[in-house]
């Protein structure tokens, strides 16, 4: 099933995803923070992603039953990484990851994909690896090297830290 493109404002959308977090009986927070474009302040946004830390399997088994069963939800794919969803016609990218990958995923499901594509540049050009998966940045030897932060991942590869309104 195609989902509608949106746009919207970064208010609208904001709304939006409390609303949708809200219905399924938890909010954003420590466990759920919103990522994408909303994380990175653009005006307009044209979905909302959500990054969730899985802490545990019951209450990710929970939140499932309760998009399924919660109003104006579509789910559209659910997977052990990515959920896709229409929430009263807006699409949302929901991004599942352990306390181990949360921070990595945090940097680069925040993004902007340029931004992405420059820091797997640096990485590559020293031999190294950021993995997208959130596992973290490796070196040459293959013994991670950071990710237990965004900031680490900068420093461990000499970048000027950037706050994510200021990564495009």
């Amino acid at each position: 099933m195609a989902i509608n493109k949106v746009e919207m404002s970064q208010v609208e959308a904001n709304a939006t995803a409390s609303a949708f977090l809200a219905g399924v009986g938890t909010e954003i927070g420590n466990n759920f923070v919103l990522v994408g474009s909303l994380r990175r302040r653009r005006a307009i946004v044209h979905d909302v992603d959500i990054l969730i830390r899985s802490v545990d399997s019951d209450l990710m088994s929970k939140f499932f039953l309760d998009c399924q069963t919660a109003l104006f939800v579509t789910i559209h794919k659910w997977g052990a990484k990515l959920a896709s969803l229409t929430y009263c016609y807006v699409p949302f990218d929901l991004y599942f990851s352990t306390p181990e990958t949360f921070a990595t995923l945090l940097l680069i499901r925040t993004g902007s994909k340029e931004n992405n594509i420059r820091l797997c540049s640096i990485a590559k050009s020293k031999g190294w690896k950021l993995h997208a998966s959130g596992d973290g940045l490796f070196n040459e030897q293959g013994e991670r090297i950071a990710g237990d932060s965004e900031r680490s991942i900068y420093d461990a590869l000499g970048v000027q830290w950037q706050e994510p309104w200021e990564r495009g």
